[in-house]
């Protein structure tokens, strides 16, 4: 079974039933995902969403090539921590023939608009969800769809419904295309 992980149900357009709402970032993200895992079986796991980004217009499609955990990245700590969550390579894979248009970037999880310093596209939940997919040993890979610039400080301005449509059209492909490889 293809599990189908969103921050909202309006991220879930085009999912089909086997859809879960993780919530609004990181951690709710990883508590909700871990806990859909442990309760059921399942293949492979998709997290879907909208973003921000630097450069990339909305309401463009991004596969994530990594996860970056921007919270906790500081090169001056010593201590060993998880900063990244690499994607499914059979999965990505499979996501980029489905979507051939998309962008393969990093994408950074900060628990806040503008924490992913460094980075094109930024988003609240994809490393929480990634981590624990990696925990449970289930596959997983990261699909977000830009609605908005980084510095848009004017929230009216971001295209989200351009981008929540985007999103649901995909969604509907790459679920296809990831339930019957």
């Amino acid at each position: 079974m293809l599990l189908v992980v969103a921050a909202t149900e309006a991220e879930l357009r085009g999912a089909g039933a086997a859809g879960l709402v993780c919530g609004i970032g990181p951690v709710e993200a990883a508590l909700a995902t871990a806990r859909a895992l442990a309760e059921r079986p399942v293949d492979a796991v998709l997290h879907v969403g909208i973003a921000g980004a630097r450069e990339i217009e909305p309401p463009a499609l991004v596969l994530g090539s990594e996860s970056v955990y921007c919270d906790v990245v500081d090169p001056a700590f010593s201590m060993a921590r998880v900063e990244r969550v690499a994607p499914d390579a059979t999965l990505l894979a499979a996501a980029r023939a489905a979507l051939p248009d998309a962008r393969v970037l990093p994408i950074a999880t900060s628990g806040r608009v503008g924490g992913g310093a460094g980075f094109e596209v930024e988003a609240m939940e994809g490393f929480g969800v990634l981590r624990a997919a990696a925990i449970a040993d289930v596959p997983a890979v990261e699909l977000r769809a830009i609605s908005n610039a980084f510095d848009e400080a004017d929230r009216t301005a971001w295209r989200i419904g351009e981008a929540l449509d985007a999103l649901a059209a995909a969604v509907e492909r790459l679920v296809a295309a990831l339930s019957h490889p």
